[in-house]
Order: structure tokens, then C-alpha cells, then sequence
């Protein structure tokens, strides 16, 4: 039985947290009861909004001196060391009809993204053919890209350019750790978390044939909203960002590790805080759902390269992790109240992480335009998408560097699916 079939409240309580409206409403809330001084953890300081963005806008200048910024996203760690791995995946692809590229290059993006999680400051990956040392995000988007080719997440050997359900279900962790080099002296931080993940991600697709096809493929997905199986991509093609989260929250909410559920339905990246209203049982949720996100903003490429449009990328929100909030406190625009809680180390359902994490989308937005005027750019040339890349992650890691040796302010036990 389908608890959100039978139930039309619960299905219009779980829909309604399932969007990005609900995201900067619920967050907003938090917002205007912190800058009316009510909240008990933080501080609102307006006169460092600019900081901020000034912050951002000499970062973005420093990384893309010509204001041509791509979109946030993992792609971009693929580009780590300066070396265009992309190319090398459409090398392997050569030949492929352009569904066929889209299809490699959606699974990629999608078993690459759901193993970026925090690596941890003791990690490393070192890519055998060029030699070179990477660390966190981009040590893992770099080893996450040669396992995919090497074919560890298919199971038809003929075909090594895949993610498929009977791969992802058989994968082994052991394997996953010796693909990203894990050793004693090179420890990942929640390597069989990981890989569980990837295995819950196998049965999730098994059980949705209609949405990721008889071989189970997170590509299906890229069919399911453009074009069916077999047929070329029309040249009037588009698809709307948040249609792509949608289905991502639809079709993947049974994967994520987190407990938070009403009458049972998973909720996955939302959490409970007092202060929020809502209607009916949705009451006192706030959503975030950074990681399908992070997801959505790293698709918007494979899609386009294969002559799909977005639109509405604003429809997305900041990811509310641990670089733009971190962003955020040290500017100066967000203050601690007490400064006891960075000794600590919180858990992401307590009302301290919470808050932060909704303040951090809130004033992101606010960052956002102001980073547009300093820049001299509309919203159509810098999109969120481009304001998070250019931008706001990187600016938050340089802080966090200058601030805590690239610690980030407050320490949060996480299971890899919200930070």
C-alpha cells in the first residue's frame, strides 16, 4: 500500500516540503525571527552584507577573470588540476549517439555526486596517469571518475560506460576503498557508508522500472523528462530545473540514511524546528535538500551538452553546507551569539545547525543580488548557479582557510548526506 495514495493530506504535506518555494519560505521564517533578534543562537549583522559580497565578487574575479563562470557543479571537480577529463569521457564515447553520451555522462554525474561526501583532512587520491595529488571534493570528483570508467559500477563488462542497478546492488566496499586508494595511512572517512549508499541507490532503481528503465539507470531519468528511449533528442528540447529535483526527491527519497518521516514516508534533507509554521503536517518542517541539489545543478550540463535547455535555474536554491555558511560567519554577517558552540559538535537535526543552514539559503539570496551589482551583471548572466561557483564555495574555503587552517566554524557530525 502507498501511504501518500491513501492519504490525500500526506501526499500534499510531503509535495508541498518537496519544493524549493517551501525551502526559502521556511528559511525566510527563520530569518526575519533572527533579525527581530528572537533567535538563540545568531546574530544577523546587516552592516557586513556587503563583506560578504565583496568577498565573493573578488574571489569570482580571481577564478574567472573574464565573468564566464559555469554552473556550480560537479564537472567542475572533474576539471580539478586543470586537466579536462570530460574530453577523455567523450574520447571513450566516440562514436555514441548524442542519448548515448547524455546516458554515460548522467550516470556518471549521478554515483559521482552521491559519493561526495566529506573526505576528511587525512585523504588523498593520486591520479595514476597524471601523477598529481588530490584532496577532498576534488580528490573524490577525480577518483569517482576513474572508477565509473573503469567500469566498477556496471555489470556488463561489453559496456563499462554505465551505472546500472545489478552493478551498484553487487558493489563490494572493498573495491570502492581500493578504487580511492583507501589504506591505513590514507583513511576516507565513511567509505562503507558510502558505498551502502550506492547499493540502497541499485534497489531504489530495481523497484522503479518506469522511471529508470528495465536495466535499472540513473539515465532514465534524462529519458523520463526529455525524450523516450531510442529517439533522438528534439531540437526544441527543455526541461525546467526544478521539474529535475522533483523527480530526483520523487524517485530517490527512499536512499537517503536520514530518519526524518511523516507517518512514515521519507523526508530525507528535512528537519524539525519549533519556530516554523506551516499548514497541516507540515508543521514545524524545514527542507533543504542540499544533496538533490547538488545533484540537480551538476545535470544541468549533461543535459545541456546533448541540446537540452534549462530554464528557471533560480528556481534552485544555495546549498546550505558548510562553505556558503561558513561564508557567511566569517564575513561578519551571521554572528554567533555564543561562541562556546564552535567547541562543540552538533548533530544536523539540532536547532543550531538548523537555523544556520536556513539562514545561510535565506541570506545567500541577499548576497547573491549584491554580488550582481558589484559584478555589473543581470540575473540571466549570473544565475545562483554562477554566483555558488564563481564565487561563494570558494570564497567560504579561502575564509575557512584563512580563519581555521580550512576547518569549517562549527563541527557537525554528519552522515554525508547534509554537509
Amino acid at each position: 500500500m502507498n501511504p501518500l495514495a491513501e492519504d490525500p493530506a500526506l501526499h500534499e504535506a510531503v509535495g508541498l516540503l518537496r519544493t524549493t518555494p517551501t525551502v526559502r519560505e521556511r528559511c525566510g521564517q527563520l530569518l526575519q525571527r533572527a533579525r527581530a533578534g528572537e533567535s538563540a543562537w545568531f546574530v544577523v549583522d546587516e552592516g557586513f552584507l556587503e563583506t560578504a559580497a565583496q568577498e565573493v565578487a573578488t574571489v569570482t574575479r580571481e577564478r574567472y577573470p573574464k565573468l564566464h563562470i559555469p554552473y556550480h557543479s560537479r564537472w567542475r571537480h572533474f576539471e580539478a588540476g586543470g586537466i579536462n577529463r570530460k574530453a577523455e569521457l567523450e574520447r571513450l564515447l566516440a562514436g555514441q549517439p548524442p542519448q548515448n553520451r547524455a546516458h554515460a555522462m548522467i550516470d556518471l554525474t549521478v554515483v559521482s555526486v552521491l559519493l561526495d561526501a566529506g573526505a576528511g583532512a587525512g585523504w588523498s587520491y593520486v591520479e595514476p596517469a597524471t601523477g598529481k595529488t588530490f584532496t577532498r571534493s576534488e580528490g573524490l570528483g577525480v577518483a569517482s571518475f576513474h572508477a565509473f570508467t573503469s567500469g566498477m559500477f556496471s555489470s556488463d563488462k561489453d559496456h563499462p560506460l554505465q551505472v546500472d542497478a545489478k552493478g551498484l546492488r553487487g558493489l563490494v566496499t572493498a573495491h570502492l576503498a581500493s578504487a580511492f586508494q583507501v589504506r591505513e595511512n590514507n583513511p576516507l572517512i565513511g567509505v562503507e557508508s558510502r558505498a551502502a549508499l550506492l547499493r540502497r541507490l541499485g534497489e531504489v532503481m530495481v523497484e522503479q522500472p518506469e522511471v529508470f528503465g528495465e536495466e535499472g539507470r540513473p539515465a532514465g531519468l534524462f529519458d523520463l523528462l526529455v525524450t523516450p528511449p531510442g529517439t533522438a533528442v528534439p531540437p526544441t528540447a527543455e526541461v525546467a530545473a526544478h521539474d529535475i529535483l522533483s523527480q530526483l526527491l520523487l524517485s530517490l527519497s527512499g536512499i537517503w540514511p536520514a530518519s526524518n518521516a511523516i507517518e512514515g514516508v521519507p523526508l530525507g534533507d528535512c528537519w524539525r524546528h519549533e519556530a516554523v509554521r506551516g499548514p497541516g503536517l507540515t508543521d514545524g518542517w524545514v527542507p533543504f535538500h542540499k544533496l538533490s541539489q547538488w545533484l540537480t545543478y551538476s545535470l544541468l550540463e549533461p543535459f545541456e551538452w546533448v541540446g537540452v535547455k534549462t530554464r528557471g535555474l533560480d528556481a534552485l536554491t544555495a546549498l546550505p553546507e558548510y562553505r556558503n555558511g561558513g561564508l557567511l560567519i566569517d564575513s561578519g554577517l551571521l554572528r554567533l551569539r555564543d561562541l562556546s558552540a564552535t567547541r562543540e559538535v552538533w548533530q544536523p537535526g539540532d536547532a543550531l545547525i538548523v537555523e544556520w543552514r536556513a539562514l545561510t539559503v535565506a541570506l545567500m539570496d541577499e548576497v547573491a543580488r549584491s554580488v550582481r551589482k558589484l559584478l555589473h551583471l543581470d540575473e540571466h548572466r549570473l544565475p545562483l548557479a554562477c554566483v555558488l561557483e564563481g564565487g561563494s564555495w570558494a570564497a567560504g574555503r579561502a575564509l575557512a582557510q584563512r580563519h581555521r587552517n580550512g576547518l569549517p566554524p562549527l563541527q557537525v557530525a554528519s552522515d554525508g548526506t547534509v554537509f
